[in-house]
């Protein structure tokens, strides 16, 4: 029997899209402050680039609400067959023209492919573990899911791009945990977890080593390169106080002590200008914007949207505590944006992507009213 198609709109999470376009706003104040005074930053006309990508992320919000989530689950295998021949062209070209590359200079923008395939992960990834849950707990489903994640990070990996790799790790892993996952095999991925990272090692390139490194033996009296960095944004954050020095007015933002402090750094920077009060809000965005996510992953009608809006929240979640944990130097020094807030057009897009995905899972959580 025919429905009429606005009936879904009753059940659009509005208080989710307002917290969502109140820390998309915020970041984009909070990267003019930031790059304020920086003729060369200036010059990129960073704030209208990010301006542009907001907008169209929330079109792209309610252009993927409007249409059902379900429909992705049948073409997902088309997804990752298209997201792996971007990695691989994009790898291809870029080691053979510039040594490395990771995005596509269209000539306006530059696009970040890997942001993306975040996104395409989590839906191949629902479809998989929603077409074979009652296996889930069989080893060769576990390591074919795996595979089906390495096809894609491992030209990741190659561009090289650690910290996007890892993210799709976390992911993978989350997904085969809400799956349903029994708990004696977390005790094995614990112990590769904590394996990996020193068998891994001597295969990062220079500037991963040095990270990992400058973290374990952070000197505060370095004057330069990420321990310096690091050392910058500590001060930031204590400078800052309960309620910060004031929107421009944070000298070590503003007099430009603080480095990438419109992307790495920001949560940095916005200590350091609003304080412990500002951070506070902002985390607690981030949390209620997590929250809504998995109260759709619970409404949601079958296991493939659930564990879609699984997958989106853990996205957010894990890059929100990287970011902040670098910024707090908990965590050794990564390229992970704090999610909405850093400049970074396609790692915003592709957060926006995922939100529209959960209002489609919500917006279809029942059987339509007639």
């Amino acid at each position: 029997m025919w429905k009429r198609p606005n009936i879904y709109w009753k059940y659009f999470d509005y208080w989710l899209l307002g917290a969502v376009a109140i820390l998309v706003i915020f970041g984009i104040t909070m990267i003019q402050s930031a790059i304020a005074g920086n003729i060369e930053l200036l010059e990129l006309n960073l704030v209208g680039r990010q301006l542009i990508f907001a907008i169209a992320g929330f079109v792209v919000i309610l252009i993927m609400s409007s249409i059902d989530y379900r429909l992705w689950a049948s073409l997902s295998r088309s997804l990752y067959i298209i997201t792996v021949v971007v990695l691989a062209v994009l790898f291809i070209v870029g080691s053979a023209l510039f040594g490395s590359a990771r995005w596509f200079d269209t000539g306006v923008i530059l696009i970040q492919p890997s942001e993306l395939a975040k996104i395409i992960l989590i839906l191949v990834l629902a479809d998989f573990f929603a077409k074979h849950v009652e296996e889930i707990n069989d080893v060769k489903w576990i390591s074919r899911s795996f595979l089906m994640t390495m096809g894609i990070v491992i030209w990741i990996i190659l561009q090289p791009n650690l910290s996007t790799s890892i993210v799709m790790f976390v992911i993978w892993f989350g997904l085969l945990w809400a799956s349903g996952l029994r708990i004696r095999y977390l005790f094995v991925f614990i112990a590769l977890a904590i394996a990996l990272p020193f068998a891994s090692f001597p295969f990062l390139v220079d500037y991963q080593k040095n990270r990992i490194l400058n973290f374990l033996f952070f000197d505060p009296d370095a004057r330069y390169g990420e321990i310096y960095n690091i050392q910058q944004a500590l001060i930031s954050i204590g400078s800052g106080g309960w309620l910060g020095e004031g929107y421009g007015q944070g000298a070590q933002v503003q007099l430009r002590f603080l480095k990438v402090r419109h992307s790495d750094f920001i949560f940095s920077a916005l200590a350091h200008e609003f304080g412990f009060i500002g951070t506070l809000l902002v985390m607690l965005l981030l949390l209620f914007i997590i929250y809504r996510c998995l109260r759709a992953a619970r409404l949601a009608r079958d296991t493939f949207g659930s564990l879609v809006s699984y997958g989106v929240a853990i996205l957010i979640a894990f890059q929100a505590v990287v970011n902040i944990g670098v910024n707090l130097n908990l965590l050794p020094a990564t390229g992970l944006t704090l999610p909405l807030v850093s400049y970074g057009g396609s790692s915003l897009l592709s957060i926006l992507l995922g939100i529209g995905l959960v209002e489609s899972v919500i917006l279809r959580h029942r059987t339509l009213e007639l």
